[in-house]
Order: structure tokens, then C-alpha cells, then sequence
């Protein structure tokens, strides 16, 4: 519906849209707290509301009647529409919500789309929204310009339970079913008077009531025989786990897949001596937990001593709901694929930098030199020092602490050994350095850096970033420098294995600096078409993250399961990564797949930075820094694998996290082009 200066209605957004932008909470990027099955039965009663509005059905108490066939032109109606008129015989609305509430999450997706596309809502990776910063002035629903898509709604619903205004039948329609999701007292403070206007409310139009009590019918129906329905969860013995094939060579995806396709998509391990752990696994996992995951799963369980180590509390990947969205929002700048475009040039200096050192004939050890490559450009761009005489140390402390206290493969007073005390310590020096290099004075004429936004923050909210979570934040791009080093040592093997395609890349890299450095548009562009499909197969492959630890904070069922409150989960998001129903012949490397017509990484099998809320927050920005390194390195060096035996496949380290194996070296038998003469942009402590 569209406001004017005259309050003349013209429904440019349908029952539909506005359904979806009210029960939206802007804090936490996400619905407001519908469980899926009731949110699934609101959104069906809304497609209802709107295709009796379009006089396409009727509905009363007792059935639902088809008056007109003709398609609306909505792609999110149209096909409930038919589907309606291709029954033969005549049904209520409670039928209807029932056998369509599986389909609400097409439904919404298109919905969700459309908003988008119209400029009222901001899609945030991990499938957040917000209102988008021209909302408010758009034609779409507000002439007047006062106020959002959201203020709007709500204004006129306002109107009708506080004011006593007549509401239209559409207004009737939101507010029964938002009514009947039970989250009516969330949006507007109702005090005794107010829930007795929304009684009367409810009674106004037959239409509403009848798709109401339908809607209330189905949640109820719901919640009293989900338990009773849920099938048995199979046990996989452990003997079966750990002298898997795929776990001795330390592919785990590959693993959980092949368990998957033998015991289903939810089955469960008992560890000695602890609780029984839960695996997931599947397309339709990913797709649950990428969508409704947020509801049920809680990440805090398995990282809040993790937390402590270093001596924060509330670091992101520790945050659910809506403290997480809000974090994530101050720091999508930070972590944005922009702002390194923007300082392309500095990026492509710290790399020559790093590797004016290397000469022909020498022997470089795969991963920690990866590691070092990276956090030698990344650093001075995101904190403004040089970290290379710490990042060692920091990569083992943070290795050790995952094993001990999130994996929980090492007892925890290996963390408390003096070597990894002192590394501990090392913490200390971290915070110093950039605190010392971004005072007003020293940041006068400077770019924005991740430290400025979260020094920002702290000082901003001193409670929601405290002193106590500095060490972490600020030892953050190290810590990347870990996981995005260990890609690149991935990607550098597969290339090197491969002549064909090493050929190709190599082609492509010497094209970007024949003339000097590429710009964002080359770098970014059609010239490096190989080189970004390839980087998408190797992470396919050979994910770093392979799989995700979680506790259950709500009972749920997934795929027929129940899952219970506390259980320990293991969402093995990249299993999908080697199924033949998601990726034909899987383990064939194929760049091929990511080009029109299959384009198979579309949709969430495709996981190798997660999955929902907890999608890794540069994700674009790790993409463009593992293309820069991989053509820098293609161009200068021509590289080989040693040991021999490793040069087809790479031993792959699967804990704490996936690399390749310490022993793996990577030989520079050429330099191909002079490294050019580069000084630091800026001076570095």
C-alpha cells in the first residue's frame, strides 16, 4: 500500500509485504521470535488474506471457495493459487495452511526478494535484513516521505487498536495473524484496554477470523504431536568413525557425507566418558540451519571458555540473536570487500614486501610461510602495525586453545604450559602497539582501520566492547591470517598439481601486471574468471572450516528428529560439499561447475564460510585477498611440490582446523618477472 499526501491508496505493497516488514525486528536482523512452524502457518494465512483481497478466493468459518483462477502476476501467489483450483474438491483454510505451511520458506525468500529489489530492506550475509538507508524516502510506500515501510504499517495498525480508527480488511488480516503468533504485545505496549480492542478487532471481518482460527488451529495441532512423531536417531559406532578412510586421510566433509548417505542426515556418536554428540549432515540440514538454526542453536556453549582464555566476554563468535546482528552491522565496514579495493595499492606492496626475500632454489615450508604471506599484508591494513615477530606465536596459542577448549581433544592444562604462558602474554604486547599508533595524532590523514572502528565502538558502548575484549578483537587479523593462510596453502598445492590449470592462471596473472598493478575493476573483473572459479573449487574441496559446533537452546525436530534442549550438535555444513545430488562426481575437480547452466554452488550445499548467523563476516574480502596473493605469487615464482608423494594429493591436518600438512614444502624453481622496488605506505611498529 502506498501513502500520499491525500491518504489515496494504491497497493504497491501487498498484504503479503507488509505482513513480513511487521513481524521484522530490526534488532536482530531477523523475525521476531516465531517459532518456524507458526511463523511457516502465518505466512500461508497471508497468502490467503491477499488472494481474498484480490477476490481470487472467499473463506468463512467452514471452507474456502475458489472465485477467479486468473493469476495475479505474483510469483509468490500465483503458484498456491493453482494449486488451489487444481482441487477437486472443496476445502477449508485450515486444510490449505496445513498441506501448504511446508512451502511459507519459498515463500518469504521471494517475499524477503522483492522488499530488497523495492529498496526497503538491506540483505546482510547470514540472512539478516534491515531497513536500507533510502527506505525511507521511497515511492513504494510513503509520498510524504515521513518515517519507513515499517512506521507506516505500524501507524495504521496503531491507529486502528489505540485510536479507534476502522481498520481496512488488510489491516484486520495483519493483526489477527500477527495476533495469533502471539507477537502483538512485542510490537505495541497493549494494556487491558488496548488486548480488548484487538478482540473486537478479530471479529470485525469473517475473512481474517476464519484465517486465524485456521492458523491457530495448525500451531496448535503442531506443537501437541511434534515430539510424538519424531523418529529414532541413529547411533554410528565409533569404531566406524575414527577407522573411516576419509578420517585418517583428514577430509572430514568428505567423511560426514559418506556417514550421512549410510545413517541419514541426523545420527549421533558416544564419545567415552561424556555425552552423546549429534551430527548433521545434508542439504536440507544446511537449509534449516541456515534459515531456522538461529531459533534453536546457540554457539556461546562451546566458545564461552574459549572466550575467557582471552579474557573477553561477548566476543562475536560468541553472540546469538540480536546482540550478534548489532555487532556484525558496526563491523561490516571494517570487513568489507570496498575497503580493501580501496587500498589495493598498499595490499599489493606489503605482498612484494614479504616476498622480495625468496630466490630461485629455495625451499619454503608450505603452511607457516602461507600464514606469514598473509598476515604480512593483512596487518598493516587492518591494525596499522607489523605483527611478524608475534604471529607465530599467536597462530600456536590460538591452535592450543581451540584444542583444548573448543574441540576438547587436548586436556585443558596443555593451554598452561610455560611456552604457551608466554605466548599468552604476548596478548599484552598486541593491545599496546595499537593503541599506541591510533591516537588522533598518529591516525590524522590515515585510512579507516578495523582498530579505528572498534575503537569506535568501545568508546561508544563501553559495556557491549569493554577494555577486557580488546586483546581478542585486536588479535583478530592474526588470527584470520591462520585461517586464510591455510587456503592459500590449499589453493597454491591444487594449482602447482594441476599443469593445465596452472597454465591458465598463470596466463591470467601475467595479463593483470603486464602494466603495472590492476585496479578494483581488473582485479575484481571477467580477466580473473579462472582464478576466482578455482579458489571456489578448492574451497569446496578442501574447506578450513569444515564443520560447526553448536548447542541446542529449544527443542527441535530437523528431518523427522528431535533434537533436545543441551544436546551437543555438529553441523557438518560442507558435508553437502561431496554429494553427488549437490555436486556431480564430487571429488573431480571441476571449475566448470560454478559457470551457467549449473552454477552448482547457488543456495546453501555450497558452505565453506558457514552457514546463518554465524557466516563468516568477510567472506568477500577472504575471496579477493586469496585471488591477490595466488596471481602475485603466479606472476613472480614458478613453484613445485616436496615431497613427491604429496604432489597429487596433500596430506591434509584436519585439527584444530584444516591445512595442509606441516611436511608439505613448496619449491621456488624460477623467478619469472624482477619484483619491483616497494616501501611500506605508512611506518609500522
Amino acid at each position: 500500500m502506498t501513502l500520499t499526501a491525500d491518504r489515496a491508496a494504491t497497493h504497491t505493497l501487498s498484504l503479503l509485504d507488509e505482513l513480513v516488514l511487521t513481524l521484522l525486528n530490526e534488532e536482530s536482523g531477523y523475525f521476531r521470535q516465531v517459532p518456524g512452524w507458526n511463523l511457516n502457518c502465518a505466512v500461508i494465512g497471508g497468502v490467503l488474506g491477499e488472494l481474498s483481497l484480490l477476490s481470487r478466493i472467499d473463506t468463512d468459518m467452514d471452507s474456502l471457495i475458489l472465485l477467479d483462477r486468473t493469476k495475479t502476476g505474483d510469483p509468490a501467489l500465483d503458484p498456491i493459487l493453482e494449486e488451489i483450483a487444481a482441487e477437486p474438491a472443496q476445502r477449508n483454510a485450515r486444510y490449505w495452511i496445513e498441506r501448504l505451511a511446508p512451502r511459507a520458506d519459498s515463500i518469504i525468500d521471494l517475499t524477503l526478494e522483492r522488499l530488497v529489489d523495492l529498496k526497503i530492506l538491506r540483505h546482510h550475509d547470514g540472512d539478516f535484513w534491515s531497513l536500507a538507508p533510502s527506505g525511507s524516502q521511497t515511492d513504494s510506500y510513503a509520498r510524504t516521505g515521513d518515517g519507513t515501510a515499517v512506521d507506516f504499517v505500524k501507524t495504521r495498525l496503531s491507529r486502528a487498536i489505540f485510536a479507534n480508527e476502522i481498520p481496512d480488511p488488510r489491516d484486520i488480516i495483519i493483526i489477527c495473524l500477527i495476533n495469533t503468533c502471539d507477537v502483538l504485545r512485542f510490537i505495541f505496549e497493549l494494556d487491558d484496554e488496548a488486548e480488548q480492542r484487538v478482540e473486537i478487532i478479530r471479529k470485525m471481518d469473517l475473512i481474517g477470523r476464519s484465517i486465524a482460527a485456521a492458523v491457530s488451529q495448525n500451531i496448535a495441532g503442531h506443537l501437541f504431536g511434534q515430539s510424538t512423531l519424531a523418529k529414532p536417531i541413529p547411533v554410528v559406532p565409533l569404531r566406524k568413525f575414527l577407522l573411516n578412510r576419509h578420517a585418517r586421510d583428514g577430509n572430514i566433509p568428505a567423511l560426514f557425507a559418506e556417514l550421512a548417505d549410510a545413517y541419514g542426515p541426523v545420527f549421533k556418536i558416544r564419545p567415552p566418558f561424556t555425552d552423546p554428540i549429534f551430527l548433521l549432515a545434508g542439504p536440507e540440514i544446511n537449509h534449516w540451519v541456515h534459515r531456522h538454526g538461529r531459533m534453536y542453536l546457540r554457539a556461546r556453549d562451546y566458545l564461552e571458555d574459549f572466550e575467557k582464555i582471552y579474557g573477553g566476554s561477548g566476543i562475536l563468535p560468541t553472540l546469538d540473536g540480536a546482540d550478534h546482528f548489532r555487532y556484525r552491522k558496526s563491523m561490516q565496514p571494517a570487513y568489507s570487500r570496498s575497503r580493501l579495493e580501496g587500498q589495493l595499492d598498499e595490499y599489493y606492496s606489503n605482498v612484494r614486501n614479504h616476498i622480495a626475500s625468496w630466490s630461485a632454489g629455495e625451499t619454503l615450508p608450505a603452511r607457516d610461510t602461507c600464514r606469514r604471506l598473509v598476515n604480512e599484508a593483512l596487518s598493516p591494513l587492518t591494525v596499522s602495525i607489523n605483527t611478524q615477530d608475534l604471529v607465530d606465536d599467536m597462530h600456536k596459542y590460538k591452535e592450543r586453545a581451540l584444542q583444548t577448549h573448543v574441540i576438547k581433544n587436548l586436556p585443558k592444562f596443555m593451554l598452561r604450559t610455560p611456552g604457551m604462558r608466554r605466548r599468552a602474554k604476548l596478548l599484552g604486547e598486541v593491545v599496546e602497539r595499537v593503541q599506541s599508533v591510533h591516537t588522533p595524532a598518529q591516525r590524522a590523514g590515515c585510512p579507516r582501520d578495523l582498530a579505528d572502528d572498534l575503537l569506535s565502538m568501545h568508546t561508544s558502548d563501553r559495556q557491549f566492547l569493554p577494555e577486557s575484549n580488546l586483546p581478542f578483537v585486536f588479535s583478530a587479523p592474526l588470527i584470520a591470517s591462520m585461517y586464510v593462510g591455510d587456503q592459500l596453502g590449499f589453493l597454491i598445492h591444487a594449482m602447482v598439481s594441476q599443469p593445465a590449470l596452472y597454465e591458465r592462471i598463470r596466463v591470467e596473472a601475467d595479463a593483470m601486471f603486464a602494466n603495472g598493478d590492476p585496479g578494483r575493476k581488473e582485479i575484481t573483473g571477467p580477466g580473473t574468471d579462472v582464478t576466482h572459479r578455482f579458489i571456489m573449487e578448492c574451497m569446496r574441496l578442501y574447506p578450513i572450516v569444515p564443520a560447526s559446533f553448536r548447542n541446542v537452546m529449544n527443542t527441535c525436530v530437523v528431518e523427522g528428529y528431535e533434537l533436545p534442549e543441551g544436546a551437543r550438535v555438529v553441523i557438518a555444513q560442507t558435508a553437502t560439499h561431496f554429494m553427488e545430488d549437490s555436486f556431480p562426481d564430487p571429488f573431480t575437480f571441476d571449475i566448470d561447475r560454478y559457470l551457467a547452466p549449473r552454477k552448482e554452488h547457488l543456495g546453501t550445499t555450497y558452505a565453506p564460510y558457514g552457514l546463518g548467523t554465524h557466516t563468516c563476516l568477510g567472506s568477500r574480502v577472504t575471496s579477493l585477498q586469496l585471488a591477490i596473493n595466488l596471481l602475485m605469487l603466479t606472476h613472480y615464482f614458478t613453484l613445485e611440490i616436496s615431497p613427491a608423494k604429496q604432489a597429487h594429493k596433500p596430506k591434509i591436518s584436519a585439527f584444530p582446523s584444516a591445512s595442509v600438512n606441516k611436511k608439505l614444502k613448496f619449491i621456488i624453481t624460477e623467478q619469472r618477472h624482477e619484483l619491483p622496488a616497494s616501501e611500506s605506505a605508512s611506518p609500522l611498529r
